[in-house]
């Protein structure tokens, strides 16, 4: 793992969770509490900048990485052509990969379908039944 990848996103996770101490404890019921701060975000991002939008998209999805490798270990790696963080959970045995910067975009744009509790849960369920050899991605 890169260490300073690891520490960015690590950094990145700590400063949302400072937003809301009492309710974001890197827990997966705490994903909830980002999916309400996105969908209370997506209401005002036609009156952002770009840059904030984008800074909020990364912080949350920095936030939810941090909850997968805190519950389920992995380690992080920059995935180039998504220019994108990515956790890396299971390796050598199987590997579940999860991108979250598109995930949180979208819900910051106001896409119910990019549910953060519903895309977490799918990628735990697949990291916890996973067999050795499988590969999946979580987008």
């Amino acid at each position: 793992m890169s260490d300073d990848l690891a520490d960015e996103v690590q950094r990145v996770a700590a400063g949302i969770a400072a937003t809301r101490p009492d309710r974001l404890d890197y827990s997966e019921g705490s994903l909830a509490v980002i999916e309400e701060m996105l969908a209370e975000a997506a209401e005002y991002v036609d009156g952002m900048t770009e840059d904030l939008a984008t800074d909020i998209a990364e912080q949350t999805g920095c936030y939810i990485l941090e909850v997968g490798r805190r519950n389920h270990g992995g380690r992080y790696v920059w995935y180039e052509a998504r220019n994108a963080p990515v956790l890396l959970v299971g390796e050598p045995e199987f590997r579940v990969a999860m991108l979250t910067w598109d995930k949180t975009r979208g819900r910051l744009s106001g896409d119910e379908a990019d549910n953060i509790p519903f895309f977490y849960d799918g990628f735990a369920a697949c990291v916890r039944s996973a067999s050795p050899g499988d590969d999946a991605l979580y987008v």
